[in-house]
């Protein structure tokens, strides 16, 4: 019989909608049960494409006999950590408090019934007793019996982690702002130390891509008075082995969640939309300032997975594909040497095995999972060769024989955060490889958003079955804002300045903290939960206050608007410490930081659409972070007052502004050249 997940909406849940356990969703209900039946809350949370969760769904939460005494003794209540990140943040820190190591998926958690305050906290735990790790039937029993044991100091708990929590959020606003030279020179000294010089990326296996550190790294060699040799470096070499290596997908494009060895050789299958998101944006500022045929291919290639299998029909872009079918992770992916001789001719073969370097034993339980040949240069390549025609068709030959084997499982359902950030990522990369198909495929996603999950003048969290629900985070506005601002850059709709003014406006209005400055994650009028964060560090997806950061001083260059730029400095005066201490670790506000500088530019070009694309198609060839730039065809109307100024007079013009001073109109590229370099 299934239990009280049936009636929801997001994909996770209904995975576990039929187990045995009596699963509640988080909600007023569930959390009044526990508190009437004075039993304490066994918080689940993971998301439907985590392979450790399905394991433990399978060992554990389809069991029986555990789900009895879950039954028994607790109030059960499974949450999916996408839909829920305020959730998330809090009992992953949580983890880390009691048991002093980072936690993960599935995340385990007893909380007490009044207050909601954790007294135990772990990941995976297997059915019975191995290698060290408690069954997990036995350890529900101790669980609650130290409940039982320990209600007079349940209290205590909470107090103690309230205040912990408490002083995890910044104090007093800085004095003054950081400097942002100083700021990159000190984060690219620490990512250097901890840089692989062999293989590239940070620390060892396993190994994250850590796409707004990288970025970070191109902002610092793109400033000359930033002293950081080895910046190009470190980008090149962990650009370069990522799309080399196995974290690539060789056949249809886009990237696995993260590498389990440090050589990159090897993924953990999954594949998320916010990691695909930052990397096409990386890899198109990659091209620019290194134009390796590697880097266009791995950015070209991604976006068009993402259109062709992400993007979901109404517009909007699904959130993960996962890591496991048929029960096996990256079962989809892989290859025997039966396989590819069944499918192969013997020149395809040969080609395909020298090109991947299928030699010796297999890479991955006894099959191949395809990495570029590393003695092979694969950086200029012959199109018109007859090798390259024998490559390229035994790859093709090999997707479609693999988009008929049984797929991973997709989570459909739309978060509003994640496709903020792949607008972002599509519109850049639209805008830099000259595909229209790219920047249409931005504004469908923007469309959906703006017609699904903007009711009531506020952002909802997530989309699925049809149902748009949950109030929105800040990453839900500040990544649609950054996103929409890089949509406009590629091609402008006046309805995409409308959407995100409105969106500013709203972020500002419902999470500004307006005494400290800086971004609260939840809105004013959310849940009362905990804790409220208002942090500045990325993690797997970049900083809410950071993008928030940079969208209102993007939107404020662009309106002249005061109170964004204002809003933006004091949140930057609130962060300043902790960007001193820590630039490497608020990756995306140190970047933030480098357009709180009289330097920024922001260049405005009127004409026709078609004539002013020579204009615009000269600014995006170059790798330019300090400066946006926004063709405004002379059709459209009804501007703000602050952009109708700028005309057209007469044929293409452009503007470049700098803070509040504008240049005299420049009608002639030639001179916007000169000036800009």
């Amino acid at each position: 019989m299934p239990n009280k997940l049936i009636d929801q909406s997001s994909p996770y849940l209904l995975q576990h909608a039929n187990n045995p356990v009596d699963w509640h969703p988080w909600n007023d209900q569930s959390l009044e049960l526990a508190r009437a039946e004075n039993k304490p809350i066994l918080l689940s949370i993971g998301y439907a494409a985590c392979h450790w969760c399905h394991v433990m769904e399978k060992e554990s939460f389809e069991n029986e006999e555990i789900a009895s005494i879950m039954n028994s003794f607790f109030v059960c209540i499974k949450v999916d950590r996408e839909e829920r990140p305020d959730l998330d943040k809090i009992y992953q820190l949580a983890h880390q408090m009691l048991t002093q190591r980072p936690g993960g998926w599935p995340l385990t958690v007893a909380l007490t019934p009044h207050g909601h305050a954790p007294f135990f906290a772990g990941t995976y735990f297997p059915p019975t007793s191995r290698s060290n790790m408690p069954g997990f039937g036995e350890l529900l029993q101790k669980i609650f019996i130290h409940y039982q044991e320990n209600q007079e100091k349940m209290s205590d708990y909470l107090l103690s982690f309230n205040t912990a929590l408490e002083k995890l959020n910044p104090s007093a606003p800085a004095s003054t702002i950081a400097d942002p030279v100083a700021v990159l020179d000190h984060a690219t000294g620490i990512l250097d130390n901890q840089f692989d010089t062999v293989f590239g990326g940070f620390g060892s296996a396993p190994k994250f891509p850590h796409p707004t550190q990288l970025e970070l790294l191109m902002v610092a060699a793109a400033r000359p008075t930033v002293t950081s040799p080895n910046a190009t470096v470190m980008v090149e070499k962990t650009l370069t082995r990522m799309a080399q290596g196995g974290l690539y997908d060789h056949l249809a494009g886009g990237f696995f969640r993260y590498s389990v060895d440090r050589e990159w050789k090897i993924p953990h299958f999954e594949k998320m939309l916010y990691d695909n998101a930052q990397l096409l944006v990386l890899y198109s500022h990659a091209w620019q300032v290194l134009p390796k045929p590697l880097y266009r291919n791995a950015a070209t290639s991604t976006a068009q997975w993402v259109i062709d299998e992400m993007q979901q029909p109404e517009g909007g872009y699904a959130s993960t594909l996962d890591a496991d079918s048929e029960g096996e992770e990256g079962k989809y992916y892989v290859w025997s040497e039966t396989d590819l001789c069944a499918v192969l001719s013997e020149d395809e073969y040969t080609q395909i095995e020298n090109t991947f370097g299928l030699f010796g034993e297999a890479n991955f339980e006894g099959r191949w999972h395809l990495n570029l040949n590393p003695d092979i240069d694969h950086e200029l390549p012959d199109k018109n060769s007859e090798t390259d025609q024998v490559i390229r068709n035994a790859k093709s030959r090999l997707l479609e024989i693999r988009h008929h084997r049984i797929r991973p499982g997709l989570d459909d359902k739309i978060l509003t955060a994640w496709n903020g950030l792949m607008i972002s990522g599509m519109a850049l990369a639209g805008r830099i490889f000259n595909c229209d198909s790219f920047i249409e495929s931005a504004q469908q996603s923007v469309d959906f958003i703006r017609n699904n999950l903007w009711q009531g003048n506020r952002l909802l969290a997530s989309c699925a079955k049809g149902k748009s629900h949950l109030n929105g985070y800040l990453d839900d506005y500040s990544f649609m804002l950054c996103g929409i601002l890089q949509l406009l850059q590629s091609k402008w709709r006046q309805s995409d300045l409308e959407f995100a003014v409105n969106i500013a406006d709203a972020m500002i209005d419902r999470f500004e903290d307006t005494e400290g400055g800086g971004f609260y994650f939840t809105s004013h009028d959310h849940e009362k939960l905990l804790y409220r964060p208002k942090t500045g560090a990325d993690d797997a997806i970049p900083s809410g206050n950071g993008l928030a950061i940079s969208g209102l001083l993007g939107l404020g260059y662009l309106l002249a608007e005061t109170r964004y730029l204002q809003t933006a400095e004091k949140a930057l005066a609130q962060f300043s410490d902790e960007l001193r201490r820590h630039p490497s670790i608020n990756a995306s506000m140190s970047i933030a930081l480098q357009k709180f500088d009289p330097a920024f530019s922001t260049v405005i070009i009127r004409g026709k659409r078609d004539d002013m694309k020579q204009w615009s198609d000269y600014i995006n060839q170059n790798y330019t972070p300090d400066l946006q730039c926004f063709a405004i065809p002379d059709s459209i109307g009804k501007l703000p007052p602050s952009l109708a100024i700028y005309k057209s007079q007469p044929g293409t013009t452009a503007y470049v502004c700098k803070g509040n001073q504008c240049s005299p109109p420049f009608t002639d590229l030639k001179q916007l050249r000169e000036d800009l370099s």
